[in-house]
C-alpha cells in the first residue's frame, strides 16, 4: 500500500513536470492531456489546477485561468503563485478591488520563488506603482540575474521611471545571453536616436533567419524601422515598417465587422435625448479624462496637465468599462457591444460610484487624477452621465499623420486594426465620424484641442488647457518635461524632451508608399490634414 501511494506521487510529479515543461515548449495539447490524467488521478491536487489556470492564461482564456488559480487558493490558500496570477487577471479586466486583495495575499506568503517575485512586480506595474514594482524585479533577478524575461521587465520599469541609463545595462546583459533576442533588440532602438548603422547591421543580419516566428520579424522590423528614420534613410524604414506590421497583423485577430456594428450602436444609442433623460451621476469633479487616438499626443497634453500641483497622473486606465462590466454583472461578459448597449440603461450615479472606487488606488493624493486611455473616445457620453462633473479634452492630430503614426508604432496588446493600411484608414474614419457625432450632440460638455497647434506653441494652448480645468496657472505646466514620475506608454522616451513639431507632417516622406491608407481616407472623405 504503502509502495502504491509513493508510485502514485511519482507519477503524479512527473506527469505534471511533463506538463510544465510541454506548456513552456509550446504543446498547449500535449500540456492538457497531462493535466487531464493528473487531475483524473486526483482531482484535489493544487498544482494540477494551477497547470489549468497556466495553460489557459497562455491561450487567453481569463475566465478558465481565474477558475483554475482559484480552485488552487481553496486547496492550498498560502499558494502565493496562484494569488498572483489573480492579482494579474484581475488587474487586466479592471477589477481594481480583487486585484488588490489578490495582491495583498500573493505578497503575505511570497517566498524565494523568482517567478512569482516578477508577477508581483507586474501587478504593482498595472497598478502604477512602479517604485513598488522595482523592488520586486530586484528581488526575481537577485535569484535568477540570468533570466531574460526579468531583464527585460526591470528594463521597461527602468524606462517608464526616466532611468535610461540602467534600462540600457540591464538590456545590454540580455542582448549579452541572447544574442538574437528580439524584443530586446527593440527596447534597445527605443532609448535614443542612434547615430550609426552598428546596431541596424545586426538586427539586418538575424533577419536573415528565414526561420524567425512572426512576433520576432515584428519587433525585429519595427526596431529597424526606427533606426533608419533616426538616419533619416526613409525608403528602407518604410520597407521595415511595412515588414513588421505585416507580421503582426499575421498574430492578431481583427473583427471588423464587430467594430462597425459596435460604432454604429454607439451612435445610435448615445443620443443627446439619452443623455437628457439620464438620472444625476456622481458629482466628484477628480477625474481629467483625456481622449483621441493613439500616438496623437495625448501623452503630451497629459503631462502638460499632470506638471500641475493639484494634478496627479494616473495612467491609462480601463476601469470605466471595467465599472460598466462590473455593475452589469453576468451580462458585463459579453461582447463590447453587448456590454455598452446594455449600459446605457445604468444608473448614472452608481456607474460614477463604482469607477470612482475602482480607480481609488490609482487617484493619488492630489484634488485631481488625469486617467489618459484614448479609447475612452467611444464612451463620452457615457462619461458625461455618469461623472457629469468630471472635464473631457480630445486631442486631435491630422489624420494622416494620426493614422501613420499607429501604423508604425509596434503596442503591446491593443489597436489590431493599425497593422495594414486600410484597415488602419477605416477605423480613423470610424473614430472620426463618432468624435464628429459627439460634438455636435455634447461639443459645450468637453475640450478639444489640436496636437499641431500645442507643439508649435504650447504655452498658448496650455493656458487654455488649465484653465479649462479650473486651476490657477503655474509656470511648471510649461517644462512638462521635466516632470519626474513613471510614463507606461508607447511616448515613454519623447515626453522626457519638449515639445517639437518634428513628426508634423511626417507621413509625406512616406507619401507614395501610404497611397493605399490616403485613398481610404479620401473615399471616406475625411480629410487628410486638418
Amino acid at each position: 500500500m504503502a509502495q502504491h501511494s509513493a508510485d502514485q506521487a511519482n507519477w503524479l510529479r512527473a506527469t505534471l513536470r511533463e506538463g510544465f515543461d510541454r506548456l513552456q515548449r509550446g504543446d498547449k495539447a500535449g500540456a492538457a492531456n497531462c493535466c487531464r490524467q493528473v487531475l483524473e488521478r486526483k482531482p484535489d491536487l493544487a498544482e494540477g489546477h494551477f497547470l489549468v489556470g497556466m495553460i489557459a492564461l497562455n491561450a487567453d482564456d481569463s475566465r478558465t485561468a481565474i477558475q483554475g488559480f482559484g480552485s488552487v487558493t481553496k486547496l492550498q490558500p498560502d499558494h502565493s503563485g496562484a494569488w498572483a496570477q489573480l492579482a494579474r487577471l484581475f488587474m487586466r479586466r479592471g477589477q481594481v478591488n480583487r486585484a488588490e486583495d489578490a495582491l495583498v495575499k500573493a505578497v503575505a506568503h511570497a517566498d524565494d520563488n523568482p517567478m512569482v517575485q516578477d508577477t508581483i512586480a507586474t501587478v504593482y506595474t498595472l497598478l502604477g506603482n512602479a517604485e513598488a514594482a522595482s523592488r520586486w524585479q530586484e528581488k526575481a533577478l537577485a535569484r535568477q540575474p540570468k533570466n531574460i524575461g526579468f531583464l527585460i521587465n526591470r528594463a521597461n520599469n527602468q524606462m517608464f521611471m526616466g532611468d535610461f541609463k540602467g534600462a540600457r545595462s540591464h538590456l545590454e546583459a540580455a542582448i549579452a545571453l541572447n544574442p538574437h533576442h528580439a524584443n530586446t533588440h527593440w527596447l534597445i532602438s527605443s532609448l535614443e536616436k542612434v547615430v550609426d548603422r552598428k546596431h541596424i547591421d545586426e538586427m539586418t543580419a538575424i533577419l536573415a533567419d528565414k526561420n524567425l516566428k512572426d512576433q520576432e520579424l515584428a519587433y525585429l522590423s519595427y526596431a529597424l524601422g526606427k533606426e533608419l528614420e533616426d538616419l533619416k534613410d526613409w525608403p528602407n524604414a518604410f520597407e521595415a515598417f511595412a515588414r513588421g506590421a505585416a507580421a503582426r497583423r499575421r498574430t492578431m485577430q481583427y473583427d471588423e465587422t464587430a467594430e462597425v456594428a459596435f460604432f454604429k450602436m454607439l451612435s445610435d444609442t448615445y443620443t443627446r435625448e439619452w443623455l437628457q433623460t439620464r438620472a444625476p451621476g456622481n458629482e466628484s469633479n477628480a477625474p481629467i479624462f483625456i481622449v483621441g487616438q493613439p500616438r496623437t499626443g495625448t501623452t503630451l497634453i497629459e503631462r502638460i496637465i499632470s506638471s500641475h500641483s493639484a494634478v496627479h497622473s494616473a495612467g491609462e486606465l480601463r476601469q470605466f468599462e471595467g465599472a460598466c462590466r462590473r455593475l452589469l454583472g453576468a451580462t458585463g461578459d459579453g461582447s463590447t457591444e453587448a456590454v455598452f448597449r446594455s449600459a446605457a440603461d445604468l444608473d448614472p450615479k452608481q456607474l460614477g460610484n463604482a469607477y470612482m472606487t475602482l480607480t481609488q488606488p490609482m487617484q493619488g493624493q492630489q484634488e485631481r487624477f488625469v486617467d489618459k486611455l484614448p479609447m475612452n473616445f467611444r464612451l463620452v457620453p457615457l462619461i458625461l452621465a455618469a461623472l457629469p462633473n468630471a472635464k473631457i479634452i480630445h486631442v486631435r492630430r491630422s489624420p494622416m499623420d494620426a493614422c501613420f503614426a499607429s501604423f508604425k508604432q509596434l503596442f503591446a496588446d491593443a489597436y489590431p486594426h493599425s497593422y495594414e493600411q486600410t484597415e488602419m484608414a477605416r477605423h480613423h474614419a470610424r473614430y472620426y465620424e463618432l468624435m464628429q457625432n459627439w460634438r455636435e450632440r455634447f461639443g459645450e460638455r468637453f475640450a478639444e484641442v489640436d496636437y499641431e497647434k500645442v507643439a508649435a506653441d504650447p504655452e498658448p494652448h496650455a493656458r487654455s488647457l488649465i484653465n479649462f480645468l479650473d486651476l490657477p496657472w503655474e509656470d511648471q505646466c510649461l517644462n512638462f518635461y521635466q516632470q519626474e514620475g513613471a510614463v507606461t506608454t508607447a511616448s515613454v522616451v519623447q515626453v522626457r524632451e519638449a515639445a517639437h513639431t518634428r513628426s508634423v507632417g511626417r507621413w509625406r516622406r512616406y507619401e507614395a508608399q501610404l497611397e493605399p491608407m490616403r485613398t481610404s481616407l479620401q473615399s471616406l472623405n475625411i480629410p487628410l490634414e486638418h
